[in-house]
């Protein structure tokens, strides 16, 4: 037996975002929040570069290994499958796209910055849902996981209890994950 890289882009997303952390921890301590850290509406400027690279980057950084371990639990656990079902490409464009509109929506909405893949893990949760559906239907299963996963993150949204937890970039992520559900690619087997 061997051991298999079964899902690149899963696994090097994972491989990237724990390097990021552990540079940011030991040799390069500013890493995370120079390039990996979408800024809020108040400190975001269209003509610095960094800020543009980070609409993209703020999904590989991390606060703590707590916050990645919470993350890339269930990235480890439903990506392999999208990616088997979608292909690697389509992932890894699907990431971006997340990434892109959490980072966006965040720099209209917000003042605090964004970091993290919690978007992308909701991305994932709700494009699970349909990876066994016919066209012209709507799976019981997307109709149950957008009840419970994206009705807790909106009553938690509105709570007045500060939380460095982004309950937006969780819903977005969620209908980024419904919108690549119900309009998704044709069926792929595994490719890079």
């Amino acid at each position: 037996m061997r051991i298999k890289y079964n899902a690149p882009t899963v696994l090097t997303f994972t491989l990237i975002c724990a390097v990021i952390l552990l540079l940011s921890q030991t040799l390069i301590p500013k890493l995370s929040m120079l390039w990996f850290m979408v800024p809020g509406k108040n400190h975001f400027s269209i003509t610095n570069i960094r800020n543009i690279i980070t609409l993209f980057t703020h999904v590989c950084g991390h606060a703590d290994w707590q916050h990645l371990i919470s993350n890339f639990t269930l990235i480890l656990l439903i990506g392999p499958m999208l990616e088997e079902n979608y292909g690697s490409r389509q992932l890894l464009l699907m990431i971006v796209i997340t990434a892109l509109a959490t980072g966006i929506l965040n720099v209209l909405l917000f003042t605090s910055a964004l970091m993290g893949a919690s978007g992308v893990v909701f991305m994932m949760i709700l494009l699970s849902s349909f990876t066994n559906f016919s066209k012209g239907e709507i799976p019981l299963t997307f109709i149950l996981v957008l009840i419970l996963y994206m009705g807790v993150q909106l009553l938690e949204s509105f709570k007045s209890e500060n939380s460095n937890i982004s309950h937006f970039a969780h819903i977005i992520g969620g209908l980024c994950g419904s919108f690549f559900g119900f309009f998704r690619p044709p069926k792929r087997g595994k490719s890079i």
